[in-house]
């Protein structure tokens, strides 16, 4: 059991028990959460173009991969707005609102009429709950990290919040599941009724994230905090006047986000509409990549809590920049099992790297008064650049399956951006949760 202190007194104290019950809660709502965000991804990738921009012909894919962008402009303002309420009223309330809102906006993404029942409104309000997707993204992961690590014993703050980021790996392997018998059905069923089912399975998710996130408690630093009246009034003001630098230093790190973004979405449209691998074999592949991820992202957090955040994290993003080549030129040749072997290289042993322990590296440039606000804000405007990249990515190719180095240098070329910002962080992995962010 350890003491927490927000000045030189000591507060409340943590108990594993409480630490342990926050990282499920992070996992599980990770889980709930991402699958609803991963079967958009799916869809977008396979199916949308078809449904909802029928009239847009060759470009259908790329106005799908777009409406996949959308919400990404979304984000920071969601992370705004939802870090404000998360520093001033608590991690634990905010956290439900973005499980409520995601969850219905993707029950109702799953009701919509196509565009040959409706035109125009059609893609109009898939644009709209793409949006409320979004907004309730911009806060989750922010929300569960901070929440996590500081309920975290400070020697595995890194170990702890990698769960929040497992939750997520999660929620896109079983996103990956229902995506293959339904990929499997005929094409007039699959674009009548088919695609919609992963989308209408969201109400059952909606319910059991509920109650999950109804049990978790408030961390005691932050309850101190709110107790003697210390929080900011206005955390996203506070957050740019003490912690600017910082907020800028996480939109570059996250940088290295773009490496997912374009091997699930854009990868998987380039292999399947492009060189002409089968739906199947992609979508096992990322499902196999991802289950290995569930095992290192921990190891890799578990790492950066004996030898630092940024040795690991700066490995991972190198890592990265390097395997994505060696990943295009395994689909290029349409061999499932090199596909495979360099989907494990890129996505489970380096990116799971600075993926894993991204939550603690983060959250832990802030003090507790604006952790919410700033993990949540610098995370979003970062990862502006990875909702928009497979849209970036599809313009970059030009529908050539040879011409696939200029996507591939442009995701090494954040990835190697993201590694020089996480290089001018200072090193806090054995700093105690109370000196946080203190300048």
């Amino acid at each position: 059991m350890e003491t927490l202190r927000t000045d030189s007194a000591p507060v409340r104290q943590r108990t594993p028990n409480q630490a342990k019950r926050a990282a499920a809660a992070a996992y599980l709502g990770g889980t709930l959460e991402y699958y609803d965000y991963f079967i958009y991804a799916s869809a977008a990738a396979l199916v949308f173009g078809r449904i909802f921009f029928p009239s847009a012909g060759g470009a259908a894919t790329l106005a799908s991969l777009a409406t996949f962008g959308v919400a990404y402009v979304a984000r920071p303002f969601g992370a705004i707005i939802l870090g404000h309420f998360g520093d001033k009223l608590g991690r634990k309330n905010v956290l439900v609102v973005t499980l409520v809102l995601m969850g219905g906006s993707t029950f109702l993404i799953g009701c919509l009429p196509d565009f040959n029942t409706i035109g125009i409104w059609a893609p109009i309000l898939l644009v709209v709950l793409r949006i409320c997707q979004g907004l309730s993204a911009g806060g989750e992961t922010a929300g569960a990290s901070t929440l996590t690590i500081e309920q975290a014993p400070d020697d595995r703050r890194g170990l702890y919040g990698s769960w929040a980021l497992n939750g997520i790996v999660t929620g896109l392997i079983l996103a990956s599941l229902v995506f293959l018998p339904i990929a499997a059905l005929p094409e007039k069923d699959l674009l009548s009724w088919g695609w919609r089912v992963p989308f209408w399975s969201s109400l059952a998710v909606l319910v059991l994230a509920y109650v999950i996130r109804r049990t978790l408690q408030e961390p005691e630093i932050f309850e101190e905090t709110k107790e003697n009246h210390q929080t900011a009034k206005l955390p996203l003001v506070t957050v740019i006047r003490d912690h600017g630098w910082d907020v800028v230093r996480v939109g570059f790190a996250s940088l290295f986000t773009v490496t997912n973004t374009v091997v699930t979405v854009f990868a998987l449209a380039f292999a399947t509409q492009t060189v002409g691998i089968t739906t199947s074999a992609m979508l096992w592949v990322t499902i196999g990549t991802n289950v290995a991820a569930l095992l290192t992202q921990p190891l890799a957090a578990a790492l950066s809590d004996r030898i630092g955040r940024k040795p690991v994290f700066i490995t991972g993003c190198i890592g990265s920049a390097a395997g994505i080549f060696f990943y295009f030129q395994a689909i290029s040749t349409g061999n499932f099992m090199l596909i495979l072997l360099a989907g494990l290289a890129t996505t489970s042993l380096f990116y799971s790297a600075a993926n894993g322990l991204y939550p603690a590296f983060f959250s832990e440039m802030f003090d507790v008064k604006v952790r919410y606000s700033g993990v949540a804000i610098g995370l979003q405007l970062g990862l502006l650049i990875a909702g928009f990249s497979p849209a970036i990515a599809t313009w970059l190719n030009g529908g050539d399956k040879t011409n696939w180095v200029p996507v591939a240098a442009f995701t090494a070329a954040v990835c190697l951006l993201a590694a020089v910002a996480a290089a001018t962080a200072k090193e806090t992995f054995r700093t105690p949760l109370h000196l946080l962010g203190q300048k």
